[in-house]
């Protein structure tokens, strides 16, 4: 297949592409990609290029490429009922049976679900709900929300102040005095090497009081925590972390938002990170898997103790003032329904924790004693592989050098695709949930590779 020079001449002129160097690329100073197609756990781009997907496009596409049972499910809802609103009580056959759908799978609490199209937009939802419980239980001065540094929640203003990552705070005036961070549940990172796992955990729980008792318990409305850190560097929680924090939040009343965009619907192994980890949130943030993108659909799950609340306060106050126009759409539904089917049909939670630990095993073997190689972690299919200049004294490689770049380069010319995470020279991996074990020894073939041809040592 030849290029399309002037396909490549449009995306660099007139396509603003999000999180990309926009000078560079506009210069033409860095690749582009001009995907065609997918199958499985394959894409291939505009030059026939076919590359196997370590990262399900943004940790995405659960149930692979080119399931027609999904496009299918699109075009026979485009054909019947292409749009309608979700407004003043208006449904769909599609958006009522997916609800249904999730709350079956859900952790037991939970009772209604709020649909949008992103997990950025799920989460400015949740952060308004809460403000809502807050003002109807007539709480008005308890409103800020806790995040985690290196947690991700989200490009808008809100949850781009959520999100504890310096790329999306620098140079936007960002984040809001809403929000407040605290520890990342990041134990390869602490400070304090001499520190146990276990002593990590309460360090972090300590922490976390000590925030809340220093902006005032009455400020603070809720705490915002992904199952395994995502974005931030794929890292699950030591052990006892999240049965640390909970209790910390009970003491003083702070709601808990479970953001699942990345772990919900399989990724871990389970259905959900919060069953995962026994987690009892009171609204958990979901989208990605829940239609394994073949359309945008992002969905708030709330729980009955905050639905009470929500009638409560139309009751009193009439509708509740919140909505978008796409909220519930048909089409998204339907990707959605069809896609929980195959998910179930197929198997994939259980591949997810089986095919993840072997995968797990095998980048270990591979990897693990590698120089450079300081940590090799994951939880069903999410894996990390954190790179070091020196691995006894955790020595990091200056930024400028840009090492995990170079290895995710040095996998792409091996036919494989993975992500260098931001804050760190970490290659992240998030594979479709259908991956088969053979196609994981790739994915580790390619890395042993790229790594002992980046990092000699």
């Amino acid at each position: 297949m030849q290029r399309n020079d002037q396909l490549d001449e449009w995306d660099r002129g007139t396509f603003f592409h999000p999180s990309t160097h926009l000078a560079q690329f506009a210069r033409g100073d860095m690749p582009n990609r001009i995907v065609t197609g997918g199958k499985g756990v394959y894409i291939e781009d505009h030059n026939g290029n076919k590359l196997l997907d370590g990262f399900a496009g943004l940790y995405c596409v659960n149930v692979g490429y080119g399931r027609s049972e999904v496009a299918d499910a699109i075009a026979d809802q485009a054909k019947e009922l292409a749009y309608y609103h979700a407004y003043v009580g208006h449904g769909t056959e599609a958006s009522i049976t997916l609800s249904k759908m999730i709350i079956d799978r859900a952790p037991a609490n939970m009772s209604k679900i709020y649909y949008g199209l992103s997990g950025s937009d799920a989460n400015e939802t949740n952060i308004k709900l809460v403000w809502y419980y807050n003002n109807v239980l007539g709480r008005p001065e308890k409103k800020k929300i806790i995040s985690r540094w290196r947690g991700y929640h989200g490009s808008g203003l809100m949850t781009g102040s959520l999100t504890g990552l310096e790329l999306f705070h620098k140079k936007f005036d960002l984040p809001l005095a809403q929000v407040v961070h605290t520890e990342a549940p990041y134990y390869f990172r602490r400070d304090d090497l001499g520190m146990s796992e276990a002593e990590f955990v309460v360090h972090c729980a300590a922490k976390l009081e000590e925030l809340i008792l220093a902006e005032g318990p009455d400020t603070i409305a809720a705490f915002i925590g992904e199952p395994a850190l995502g974005t931030g560097g794929l890292v699950p929680p030591p052990v006892g972390y999240w049965g640390a924090i909970q209790p910390v939040l009970k003491k003083y009343d702070i709601l808990l938002i479970a953001d699942e965009v990345v772990t919900g619907f399989g990724r871990l192994g389970s259905m959900f990170g919060s069953e995962h980890y026994g987690i009892e949130a009171d609204i958990i943030t979901s989208a990605k898997g829940l239609t394994s993108a073949y359309a945008p659909l992002s969905a708030s799950i709330v729980s009955e103790r905050v639905w009470k609340v929500l009638e409560q306060g139309t009751d009193e106050f009439g509708a509740i003032g919140h909505g978008w126009t796409y909220s519930a759409h048909p089409i998204g539904a339907a990707a959605g329904v069809a896609n929980l089917k195959l998910v179930d049909e197929l198997g994939l939670v259980k591949n997810a924790a089986e095919t993840g630990d072997y995968f797990k095993q095998a980048m270990t073997a591979a990897l693990g004693d590698h120089p450079n190689v300081g940590d090799v972690r994951g939880e069903g299919l999410l894996l990390a592989v954190e790179l070091v200049a020196e691995r006894e004294s955790r020595t990091y490689f200056d930024p400028s050098l840009t090492v995990g770049a170079k290895v995710a380069a040095a996998l792409v010319k091996r036919g494989v695709i993975a992500r260098a995470m931001p804050q760190g020279d970490i290659l992240g991996f998030a594979p479709p949930l259908c991956i088969a074990p053979a196609e994981a020894d790739i994915i580790v073939g390619a890395m042993e590779e790229a790594v002992k041809e980046t990092c000699p040592s």
